[in-house]
């Protein structure tokens, strides 16, 4: 009996393409937050973008024979989704009105660093290696180095606030990840993150009930900007980058896929100086350098592990 014929190799042109399109796009989101939320309820406007993008994705997966979820399947997605997207993205939403966007996407990219922590206290409970533990202790003081700086917290309180916002929504995130991570009977990742979207969704939707925002928002006073900001979220930055990112998950290893981690906040630093002016100085260069390479130290040390202990 012949062996199955090897698959063959994608275009190295779609493949660029992908990444192109991973890279810049979840890079611009940030900016494009920023932009929403100028004329738009941050709360409010990311129930909108996640109900909307997860409704047609659920459709999507529901159309190309999705089995039903089930009520076990719906209570992890409601848990994860709420934690990555109504805690993760929800704090960032609202963070954004204070910090650039760019700085509050190299915030966001401590997320490793919380997910070796929040692993060793709350999920494997495996104690940090030496490694890990040198990029937790080199993260964090790129993030001390960023504190107080223009943006972060330079500008007062405001800012300040904004700021840790932003770290409190990457240890939402994290925790979600790494619920995730243990939660046993989940569905496949396509289906998994329709109906995240649509519990974060429901999530941010009650928050934003709570805090009044659609009892005084204004829809004639939606600027232009922000309506196609947010036209641009749900479209390009939660559907076809996710898409292009499924789609390299299957054609090339999770550790190349996952270099999006390291050019997302240079892409958002960049957008966010070149197109709204935000600042971009010596010091956030190198808080930038520090924390991304405790994020590589980290990264590529997990990978080495797992690729030791494969059989």
């Amino acid at each position: 009996m012949s062996a199955s014929s090897p698959r063959p190799s994608p275009p190295p042109l779609a493949v660029g393409l992908a990444f192109a399109v991973v890279y810049v796009i979840w890079g611009s989101t940030y900016l494009a937050m920023r932009w929403s939320v100028e004329t738009i309820p941050p709360l409010l406007m990311g129930a909108v973008r996640f109900l909307t993008a997860g409704t047609f994705l659920y459709a999507w997966f529901h159309a190309r024979g999705m089995a039903r979820p089930r009520t076990k399947q719906w209570k992890a997605a409601a848990i994860s989704g709420g934690l990555l997207l109504g805690g993760g993205n929800g704090a960032v939403v609202v963070a954004v009105q204070w910090v650039p966007s760019g700085l509050a996407a190299l915030l966001v990219g401590t997320v490793p660093l919380w997910i070796v922590l929040v692993d060793w206290l709350a999920g494997a409970r495996v104690r940090p290696t030496t490694r890990s533990a040198i990029g937790v202790v080199v993260g964090f003081a790129g993030i001390a180095l960023l504190a107080g700086s223009p943006g972060v917290g330079g500008g007062g309180a405001g800012e300040a606030f904004g700021a840790v916002l932003v770290l409190a929504g990457s240890l939402s995130w994290a925790a979600g990840s790494i619920y995730s991570k243990y939660a046993t009977g989940l569905p496949r990742p396509g289906p998994l993150v329709s109906m995240q979207m649509l519990a974060g969704g429901g999530i941010l939707l009650f928050m934003s009930l709570a805090a009044g925002e659609p009892f005084s928002f204004d829809a004639s006073a939606v600027s232009l900007k922000s309506a196609l900001a947010l036209i641009y979220l749900i479209t390009f930055g939660a559907m076809v980058a996710y898409a292009a990112y499924i789609w390299l998950l299957t054609v090339v290893s999770p550790a190349k896929a996952t270099t999006y981690a390291y050019v997302n906040p240079v892409v958002a630093m960049f957008l966010g100086w070149a197109l709204a002016d935000e600042p971009l100085t010596f010091r956030s260069l190198g808080a930038a350098a520090i924390i991304l390479g405790a994020v590589v130290l980290i990264t590529t040390e997990a990978r080495t592990h797992q690729a030791e202990n494969k059989p």
